[in-house]
């Protein structure tokens, strides 16, 4: 008698990963956020965070997804293709609009790393991602997500999508992670601005005087300085300087001097690169290099996002889902080359008139449903034989 039960073996179809109980061992099991408020404080003071973290969530919320036949099976049954088409473009749940429901998974997903959305049958509801811990298991990869460490979820309850990380295959981590150094070094620099008006340090003078004063003459000399003379207050009126006092300038008096404004558009650069958004973007201007840096920012940054989420989508449904680029200007050619574009497909057959006219979103007109067959010199396409020079007629002896 074999040492395993026939009745109770896998089949090749419920064959589980081996090595699945190692990893969930060494993954650890609860997984929760690392998310780290200075990401949310980031976004809400620095400009280059918001703005850029902005420009990727509006893009990639502009998208509509085009929801084709059933592919698989799905993690769940019963979804029908218009209702699922429903839900990605118009309403996912009766609470919120379409922008609102992507802006809040998509602005996840860019300072977390994680998307998590709950789906109760009918309707999809965004779970935040810094509150929902994966709970692992070691057969069947996760055994359920906990909210706020009360509300338990199935697996196939939630739908997740994850960013890239190096350190655990079951969490995302924020693409700010890597542009932490540059988010503190920038907050240094904001409180050192402040402290630097705060403390009336614009003077940037010494008072030297050729008499030794005593220490209570020192504290009313300054004292006196900090009143009347602060920037705080908008003093401009010229000190007078008596008993041999005169002044001395000591330090700068501008940040351009210390290279504040050098130092910040450095760090604001790094931080986009982090982001995905060519920095070129925002300095605005007349650029030639707009239009492909605009492409690169959809090409490289939106779609991979919306890759992403569709291909967790279609996991999850079943359905074969493609995110609509038709109305994104920057991945559109020129009008003269979409014209030629459709023109050549007419011609060569492959599109009727009318098909070409949908595409272009013109109304059809009646006769132009048939596809034109191409001719050539030989004669035509449907009968080469047909066609080419005329024949000469036969010789006298050949009539004969």
């Amino acid at each position: 008698m074999s040492w395993y039960d026939p009745r109770t073996w896998f089949t090749p179809s419920e064959k589980l990963n081996p090595a699945q109980e190692v990893i969930a061992r060494q993954e650890g099991t609860f997984i929760g956020s690392g998310y780290q408020i200075t990401y949310a404080q980031a976004f809400d003071n620095l400009e280059c965070v918001n703005r850029g973290v902005n420009m990727i969530v509006s893009a990639c919320s502009s998208l509509d997804y085009d929801v084709k036949d059933k592919k698989i099976d799905g993690v769940v049954q019963g979804v029908r293709q218009k209702q699922l088409n429903n839900l990605l473009n118009f309403t996912a749940n009766p609470y919120q609009s379409a922008q609102d429901f992507r802006n809040n998974i998509f602005t996840d997903f860019l300072l977390e790393g994680n998307i998590f959305l709950y789906w109760d049958g009918v309707h999809l509801y965004h779970l935040p991602a810094s509150r929902v811990t994966i709970e692992t298991d070691t057969k069947t990869f996760v055994s359920g997500y906990r909210y706020m460490g009360q509300i338990m979820f199935k697996p196939d309850e939630v739908l997740h999508i994850k960013d890239l990380n190096s350190q655990s295959i079951y969490r995302g981590i924020s693409r700010l992670q890597s542009a932490d150094r540059n988010i503190k070094i920038m907050y240094k620099m904001q409180t050192f601005q402040e402290q630097f008006f705060e403390n009336g340090a614009v003077t940037g003078l010494i008072l030297t005087s050729e008499n030794t004063l005593s220490q209570v003459a020192k504290d009313k000399t300054i004292q006196n300085w900090q009143t009347r003379y602060s920037p705080k207050n908008g003093a401009r009126k010229p000190m007078i300087l008596d008993s041999g006092l005169k002044p001395f300038s000591s330090m700068t008096q501008s940040f351009s001097e210390m290279d504040f404004d050098n130092s910040i558009k450095t760090h604001d650069a790094k931080i986009l690169k982090a982001l995905g958004v060519p920095p070129i973007l925002l300095d605005g201007g007349n650029n030639a290099n707009i239009n492909p840096n605009l492409r690169l920012f959809y090409l490289e940054t939106v779609m991979p996002i919306a890759v992403k989420f569709t291909s967790a989508v279609e996991r999850y449904f079943g359905y074969d889902i493609q995110p609509i680029t038709a109305n994104v200007s920057a991945l559109q050619p020129d009008l003269k080359d979409i014209a030629s574009y459709h023109t050549t497909l007419v011609n060569g057959g492959i599109l009727s008139p009318n098909e070409a006219r949908v595409e272009l979103r013109y109304d059809p007109k009646p006769g132009a449903d048939d596809l034109r067959i191409p001719a050539n010199i030989a004669g035509s396409a449907v009968d080469p034989g047909v066609g080419g020079a005329p024949k000469k007629p036969p010789a006298a002896d050949e009539a004969a």
